[in-house]
């Protein structure tokens, strides 16, 4: 990602140019984080249309999901963020 991209999605991704497939990617990572239960075929699918294979799509879950667990980690043992 280069960094113009970056600084833009940092305030909200949903308001930056993305590309479609990022675009896809992020409302998989948002879905997968604030409501996993809700996550079905059609989210796949749509990671699908958007060019990902089965392997993008793995890798994109588990990335999400890892990130998901540290940060749940650290909150629930009250871990601080160094400055």
């Amino acid at each position: 990602m280069d960094s113009d991209l970056a600084e833009a999605v940092i305030p909200d991704w949903r308001d930056a140019e993305v590309p479609h497939r990022l675009r896809a990617v992020f409302e998989y990572a948002a879905k997968l984080t604030n409501s996993p239960a809700d996550v079905g075929r059609e989210d796949i699918e749509r990671l699908r249309e958007a060019g990902l294979d089965d392997r993008g799509i793995l890798d994109v879950a588990q990335i999400v999901s890892y990130f998901n667990f540290v940060n749940r980690m650290a909150e629930g043992l009250g871990v601080e963020l160094e400055g």
